[in-house]
């Protein structure tokens, strides 16, 4: 009887074998369409990039925290670039940073386009930082008060001997004008924080892409003077001790005269996001605010925040 049955249906499949063979097929292709629809999950599903822009004073700060966060969280890349403070707020305006890096604050006529844009800027002071006077270590010059450096940028004074230096013509060096930091000497120094005052730059003042170019040119020049962020000065130029005016006393620019508020060109660094920052966003920067990572801010010669 079984010998019956399975010669039925052996028979049976023999004619009906191209439709066997279809359903197959069939039965294939929809398991193929299932898989497809529904990936695995990878690796790359779990990494979160953040884009970091700004400030060329902050970069190399903003780098190094980078780098410390990956390696605390590695499935959080930051990506970090520079181009001034200038470039940095005008990429949160058009909604193409997370975070923008500025080494001065944010001006009013940037908030009211970013609120034309529907962006909110969020700030927050992330590190401090002296903006340190240089001079070629050869140059007698030791001191300088706050009105002399607006004069010998607004180009008043032009020659070393006036100040009590050699018979030699002034050059100097900025950075360029989309530099948070050129836009703060501006406005502090030359301007002598007047709003009202209208002073801008001696025309022959050379205007240069980078601190480090900064301190190359005043290495290499005996006439020179320039400006860097106190993270960027190196041995190979002298520092001027800065005074507010004849009155006061002269102050080398340090993390202590800086938090002691004697040093008196000094400023916040900053960091600004498109409304209250969430997610991996603000864990970041609640992370910057830490003892750990405002330890890599004194490491690079800023000044960390001061605590309350």
């Amino acid at each position: 009887m079984y010998t019956e049955f399975f010669t039925a249906i052996i028979d049976w499949m023999k004619k009906n074998l191209y439709l066997i063979i279809a359903l197959f097929f069939i039965l294939l292709s929809g398991c193929n369409t299932e898989t497809a629809s529904s990936p695995l999950p990878t690796s790359e599903d779990s990494i979160s990039t953040i884009e970091n822009i700004g400030s060329d004073t902050l970069v190399n700060l903003a780098l190094a925290w980078a780098e410390k966060y990956h390696e605390l969280l590695p499935e959080v890349e930051i990506s970090v670039t520079g181009g001034g403070s200038g470039t940095g707020i005008a990429a949160l305006i058009n909604g193409n940073v997370d975070i923008a890096n500025a080494s001065r604050k944010i001006k009013t006529e940037e908030i009211q386009q970013a609120e034309a844009n529907s962006v909110d800027p969020v700030e927050f002071i992330v590190a401090r930082d002296a903006i340190a006077i240089i001079v070629n270590l050869n140059n007698p010059v030791d001191q300088l008060t706050i009105q002399q450096l607006s004069d010998i940028y607004s180009g008043k004074i032009n020659n070393w001997s006036e100040i009590g230096g050699e018979d030699r013509v002034i050059v100097r060096l900025s950075r360029e004008t989309n530099s948070g930091t050129h836009v703060f000497f501006l406005e502090n120094v030359i301007r002598l924080s007047d709003k009202g005052d209208t002073t801008i730059f001696s025309s022959d003042t050379l205007l240069l892409p980078s601190s480090e170019g900064i301190t190359a040119e005043t290495r290499d020049n005996p006439n020179a003077i320039g400006y860097d962020g106190l993270g960027y000065v190196t041995p190979e130029v002298k520092v001027i001790a800065i005074a507010p005016d004849l009155n006061s006393p002269y102050i080398i620019p340090s993390a202590e005269s800086v938090n002691m508020n004697q040093y008196p060109i000094a400023r916040d660094l900053y960091m600004y996001t498109n409304n209250q920052p969430t997610g991996v966003i603000k864990d970041y920067i609640n992370w910057i605010m830490t003892a750990e990572a405002q330890a890599i801010v004194s490491g690079l010669g800023f000044v960390p925040i001061r605590k309350p």
